[in-house]
């Protein structure tokens, strides 16, 4: 249902690399760089991450409720992404653990830009 969902950053080829090395393990890459765009996936038919510096010049900023939320599939990933995120220079905004019980199991951190992502495993 989602094509790609677009984060403002401040720095390109820090954000391309940020996100290329955490989804590496996913098969993630630049599927296109357009030069002030870059989506990154497994493939150009899958759901990408798109980095890019805003269209208006303006700054980027994050948007209070605004969060993308990341698949994992076991609990075990969302916990190996928190932790890579964090490596990677991401700050923490919820470590690994269990949010609904038997129902959501998740993390949260922060990009470089500020820009607000879960992990998370249903069940």
């Amino acid at each position: 249902m989602i094509g790609y969902a677009t984060i403002g950053v401040t720095d390109m080829e820090r954000a391309k690399k940020f996100y290329c090395d955490l989804f590496e393990e996913q098969g993630a890459e630049v599927q296109l760089d357009a030069g002030r765009i870059a989506m990154i996936g497994k493939s150009k038919s899958q759901p990408m991450v798109a980095v890019c510096e805003p269209y208006n010049k303006e700054a980027p900023h994050h948007g209070n409720g605004n969060m993308i939320a990341f698949p994992a599939e076991s609990k075990e990933q969302v916990d190996a992404m928190y932790a890579r995120a964090i490596s990677l220079g991401a700050t923490d905004e919820g470590e690994p653990g269990q949010r609904v019980p038997d129902v959501f199991y998740g993390s949260y951190v922060r990009d470089h830009d500020g820009n607000k992502l879960c992990f998370f495993k249903f069940g």
